[in-house]
């Protein structure tokens, strides 16, 4: 597991930040139904989320994500991986995720990347459309920029790079990518090694995809997580990247 069932995003709430917030049911394209959880700002938003949860999928610690973008003037939506295996009902902490990882597809999940993509465009009437993910969700929102879902640009936390269940990763499909990428990994991470990052990077410039790789010395897999007080500065600096990230790359 990416974070302990009491972690939460290492992001201070916004006071007095007017967001709309709700669960919601989404539909992908190839007619299945999954859960997702939606926050927008009572003002225009510039630009639109899709935050990918790590292999728990749609959890309270991404719920608190999405709401901290809406405080940002950002729409956003959460989404869950598990609509096709476990249904849309919340779920509770004893939830047998790991279990549904295995059953999903990068196909499947960019389908319902695709469906939210089309929540944002539509409801939030946002025209830039961004992924962020984590841990599988880093991986996941990296391949998103190869789905067809003309995206702004893509960040993910601390995403695995290579194959997974025979199925090929960020670095084999760099040349597919179509929008810039932000990486922001652990130093001491021992699920993705330094010479894991280094292909990435190589991978990204070999395929002149903009890109901006971060390495925090010392911090592991999942370091952004309030429990981690000692990666309190490299959670803030993540955080700020990635709304420096989004700032830069939406429209005017």
């Amino acid at each position: 597991m990416c974070h302990d069932p009491d972690s939460g995003p290492p992001i201070p709430p916004i006071a007095g930040a007017s967001v709309s917030h709700d669960d919601l049911v989404l539909e992908s394209a190839d007619g299945m139904r999954f859960a997702a959880f939606a926050a927008e700002p009572d003002t225009p938003a510039p630009c639109g989320v899709v935050v990918l949860p790590d292999v728990r999928g749609l959890h309270h610690f991404y719920e608190e994500v999405t709401l901290r973008l809406g405080e940002q003037g950002i729409a956003a939506v959460a989404i869950d991986y598990f609509g096709r295996t476990a249904g849309v009902g919340k779920r509770d902490e004893d939830f047998p995720y790991m279990e549904h990882v295995p059953l999903t597809t990068a196909a499947g999940i960019q389908a319902d990347v695709e469906a939210a993509v089309s929540h944002l465009r539509s409801q939030a009437g946002v025209e830039a459309v961004f992924t962020i993910g984590f841990c599988f969700g880093g991986r996941h929102s990296w391949l998103s920029t190869a789905g067809g879902h003309g995206l702004a640009g893509a960040v993910g936390f601390y995403g695995s790079t290579g194959p997974r269940n025979g199925e090929d990763g960020p670095i084999q499909r760099a040349a597919e990518f179509r929008a810039p990428i932000l990486a922001l990994m652990g130093g001491a991470d021992q699920a993705i090694s330094a010479d894991d990052v280094a292909a990435f990077e190589s991978a990204l410039a070999d395929a002149g995809v903009e890109h901006d790789v971060v390495t925090y010395d010392g911090a592991p897999h999942s370091f952004f997580d309030r429990k981690h007080e000692e990666f309190a500065d490299a959670s803030a600096d993540a955080w700020r990247r990635v709304l420096a990230f989004l700032a830069e790359h939406a429209p005017a």
